[in-house]
């Protein structure tokens, strides 16, 4: 190849790159409205970011992996947290979490209730986003150990598959309604185990179920069970579809008599999948 021929390879080579990196840069301004959501932001999104920025939230979270480390990522919140757990929790954050076990505390912000819905807002439409995967996963953070492990709460939340409670018999095949149980606890939306261990005495945002069915059986022969449940597989399915019917003790599960747990499973999932879950739960003894 000459000077000649070298010098147009290189001229032909750079325009053609240039019409690539034009042409997707044309398509990806076009696909903005739709991946971003834009339709879907509402005045009260716009106060709701307003918010996120004069309270300087971003010096803690993150938002699409962008920002401190310090505190979880915030991404996806709205799908694995329901609204009552969120203002519940920006109402009075140290009901939530302790700073001598957590090594750290949310301060609080002392919003009014309408700047609460509206960041609410605004977090709810970030989780609508179309990012594409990113972050890969969730930033967890938190600075508990599971008893016997060695592991921190996320660790074990990210480690491969996860372990199986005491009493839950090993399982295989995917024709096996406790193992399609499992993964409906893994891939429900939200789901079960963004707010649920299934490790022995570690409690995230909702009550560990590692001995559920033990649990459930004594709840139904206590007096003041008020549900309607009279077998552990019933007060489990109760308890995914009217999650208000038992109400855990503790403040940071429920207010107002009304548990912070998402009411939408009953819709969300069929029949079916309801019953390969609650069969998963029972194993856990």
């Amino acid at each position: 190849m000459n000077k000649r021929q070298t010098r147009s390879f290189a001229i032909g080579s750079t325009a053609v790159a240039a019409l690539v990196f034009l042409g997707l840069t044309v398509d990806s301004h076009r696909q903005f409205p739709e991946l971003t959501n834009a339709d879907s932001i509402t005045p009260a999104v716009t106060r709701g970011m307003d918010i996120w920025h004069a309270n300087n939230c971003i010096n803690c979270h993150t938002l699409f992996g962008e920002g401190a480390y310090y505190a979880p990522d915030l991404t996806k919140i709205t799908q694995l947290r329901g609204a009552p757990y969120l203002k519940a929790f920006m109402k009075e954050p140290e009901r939530f979490y302790d700073e001598q076990r957590h090594r750290r505390l949310m301060p609080n912000p002392d919003l009014e209730e309408g700047e609460i819905d509206d960041l609410i807002a605004f977090l709810d439409w970030v989780s609508n986003v179309d990012n594409q995967g990113w972050p890969p996963r969730p930033i967890l953070v938190t600075g508990s150990s599971i008893p016997g492990t060695g592991l921190t709460i996320a660790q074990q939340d990210l480690s491969a598959g996860g372990q199986l409670p005491p009493g839950a018999r090993p399982v295989s095949g995917s024709e096996d309604p406790i193992a399609l149980g499992e993964a409906l606890f893994r891939t429900a939306s939200p789901a079960c185990n963004a707010c649920h261990s299934i490790a022995p005495g570690v409690n995230l945002a909702g009550p560990t179920l590692a001995d559920l069915a033990t649990r459930a059986r004594q709840v139904i022969e206590s007096p003041d069970y008020q549900g309607e449940a009279d077998s552990v597989e019933a007060f489990i399915r109760e308890s995914i579809v009217s999650p208000s019917a038992y109400l855990h003790p503790g403040a940071m599960y429920s207010t107002a008599g009304v548990s912070f747990m998402p009411t939408n499973y009953a819709e969300a999932l069929s029949a079916e999948e309801i019953d390969q879950l609650v069969q998963y739960l029972a194993s856990f003894k």
